[in-house]
């Protein structure tokens, strides 16, 4: 088990004992703005290319409460802090000019941050060694975002929340012919340098939908940008700093190159993907057999990737139709039993998600690569998101749990990484 993990487990006494004190006079910026000189391109819902963008990253809703109005995107994030920033380099791709690009949340607009010539990018840093035709994304943490709130567990977050911006990748790219290819065996250092990064912001991972454009051998891009200030304020967190760097680096990957294969009708999917909310409650109803069922199928598909761990799936049947009752892996029946009070308890007491849910999931994984396999379990995540909401179902994510409570229950000591709740 990573350090950092072991380190930073939740318990029944240890969320008492050290409960989060917020500093509100220190909260962080959810924007990273680039200087004005910067080319901006609003995005126009009205183009197919401009809302691809969109359903990854762009906002969908606006919430008002006391302390002031939240704007929430297409991607969830753990307490609505939204650690994680989306680069994309755009090439051959009609009606945008090839260049690497910010995506500006706050504007809904493409930041151009360099406009690439003939046999250059970023492929050499992904692995690449042709130019590639479409879209090549990069996602960094700009970890005081979260640590801000979450203190030394920020890290988890970060990982997660790329998970689901990537998750977001996947499922906007079903509306297009190419799949969506996860990448984690990229030079983060030198992404980091090209970038202009400093020590409060890292890349984390990369997606491609793309494909190869010719024979030709692809240069590394070279240009210099400003350090820009993505959060505001800042608090160094080293235990964070030396997990990031001691998870940089992959040791024995395994590729899946197997491609995901969905049944989800465009339309459909489209108006999912901008409708997707968090449940923050639900009705104690059950759900079909058949329901519970498509939710599994989605999950067996492969997430193809150059890094892939395995990811071991934990549901907890509450209230299903012709279901027994129950804790189930791999459909493997493991435990017969009314488990919901369990459930609810072992998520931090969010009984209101995974007792009143009709399923609630436990994600956990022994594997190496820290990064790939957090963020894994981030991209599962988005795959129920999506197809309860496509369901009619709700869906809530919960990044807080007791560990090794969590352990004890479905029967390992591999790391918790993830819970989630289903339902009416």
């Amino acid at each position: 088990m990573f350090w950092y993990h072991a380190k930073t487990k939740h318990s029944y006494n240890s969320v008492r004992m050290y409960p989060n004190r917020l500093e509100w006079e220190n909260q962080p910026s959810v924007y990273k703005q680039y200087p004005p000189e910067y080319a901006r391109t609003p995005l126009n819902t009205e183009h197919e290319e401009d809302m691809f963008l969109y359903y990854i990253a762009g906002i969908n809703a606006k919430k008002r409460y006391p302390s002031g109005e939240y704007y929430l995107r297409m991607n969830p994030s753990a307490g609505a802090l939204y650690p994680n920033e989306l680069y994309v380099q755009i090439r051959g791709v009609e009606g945008r000019e090839d260049g690497i690009y910010h995506f500006e949340v706050s504007s809904s607009s493409l930041v151009l941050l360099h406009r690439l010539v003939e046999n250059e990018g970023i492929e050499p840093f992904l692995g690449y060694r042709t130019p590639m035709r479409g879209y090549l994304f990069v996602i960094s943490s700009l970890y005081y975002r979260s640590s801000w709130k979450y203190k030394n567990r920020a890290f988890r977050y970060c990982l997660l929340d790329a998970g689901h911006l990537l998750g977001g990748i996947e499922a906007a790219a079903l509306l297009k012919p190419h799949a969506a290819t996860m990448l984690y065996d990229i030079d983060r250092g030198a992404l980091s340098r090209l970038f202009g990064f400093d020590e409060r912001e890292w890349f984390t991972a990369a997606a491609s939908v793309a494909v190869p454009m010719r024979n030709a051998n692809v240069e590394p891009a070279c240009f210099s940008l400003p350090t820009v200030d993505g959060t505001g304020t800042f608090e160094t967190n080293r235990l964070i700093e030396q997990a990031y760097e001691e998870s940089a680096s992959l040791q024995s990957c395994r590729r899946e190159n197997r491609a995901p294969r969905f049944g989800y009708d465009k339309s459909k999917l489209q108006e999912t993907i901008f409708a997707r909310r968090s449940q923050r409650a639900f009705s104690v109803e059950a759900i079909t057999k058949g329901q519970f069922n498509y939710l599994m199928e989605i999950l067996s598909q492969p997430v193809l990737s150059d890094c892939d761990e395995r990811v071991n799936v934990y549901v907890v049947v509450n209230r299903v139709l012709d279901m027994p009752l129950g804790l189930y892996c791999d459909g493997a029946y493991l435990k017969h039993g009314d488990f919901s009070h369990k459930a609810g308890y072992l998520s931090l007491e969010q009984y209101n998600l995974s007792t009143q849910g009709a399923l609630a999931f436990f994600l956990t994984s022994n594997g190496e690569n820290y990064q790939a396999l957090y963020q894994k379990a981030g991209i599962i995540g988005h795959r129920l998101y999506i197809a309860a909401n496509y369901l009619g179902l709700g869906c809530s994510g919960i990044g807080a749990y007791y560990d090794d409570e969590v352990n004890s229950f479905v029967g390992n000591e591999e790391m918790v990484l993830y819970a989630l709740a289903i339902g009416k």
